[in-house]
C-alpha cells in the first residue's frame, strides 16, 4: 500500500486542520497517510521512505513560517525527484506560503506536483474541508498511477 506523509508547521492550529483533511482524502484514495509536524522529522532522509509528500505552512508576513523555510533547505538533498507532492496552508490576508512551498518542491526537488497549491482562508477552514480532502485524493490518485 502506498504511503504518504503530510508534513506541516502551524502557529494557531489552522494548518493542522488542513493537514488532517488532506490526510483523510489520501486515505479515501486507498493510501496510508501519516500526519506529522516538521519537528517530528529527525533526519530528512526519512522523507525518501514515503511515496508522496505534502507540505504545509501558514502565511505570516506574506511568507511561509521560518521553520518551514529552513526545513525545505535541509530536505533539498533528499532523493525526491518524480515523487507525487503537494503544498497547502492557511492564511488571513494573503496566501503566499503554499505557492512558495509548491514552487520549491517542483523546481528544487523535482517532485511531480498536484495541479496547484491548496490555500484556505483561516476564517473558513471547516468550509474548505471537502476541498482539502479532494486535494489529498488527487495526490492519492497520483500515487496509484
Amino acid at each position: 500500500m502506498a504511503r504518504a506523509l503530510v508534513l506541516y508547521t502551524t502557529k494557531t492550529g489552522n494548518t493542522k486542520k488542513i493537514a488532517d483533511f488532506v490526510a483523510e482524502g489520501l486515505r479515501f484514495s486507498g493510501a496510508t497517510a501519516e500526519v506529522k509536524t516538521i519537528d517530528q522529522i529527525a533526519d530528512p532522509a526519512q522523507l525518501e521512505e514515503y511515496d508522496a509528500l505534502i507540505l504545509g505552512s501558514p502565511t505570516y508576513g506574506a511568507q511561509m513560517m521560518g521553520e518551514m523555510k529552513e526545513f525545505l533547505e535541509v530536505m533539498s538533498s533528499c532523493k525526491l525527484s518524480g515523487k507525487p507532492g503537494g503544498a497547502f496552508g492557511a492564511f488571513g490576508w494573503s496566501g503566499e506560503a503554499p505557492d512558495e512551498i509548491y514552487d520549491y518542491l517542483k523546481k528544487e526537488c523535482g517532485m511531480d506536483m498536484a495541479g496547484d497549491a491548496l490555500r484556505l482562508k483561516a476564517a473558513d477552514i471547516e468550509g474548505g474541508m471537502k476541498m482539502a480532502q479532494g486535494y489529498g485524493r488527487e495526490i492519492g490518485d497520483k500515487i496509484a498511477g
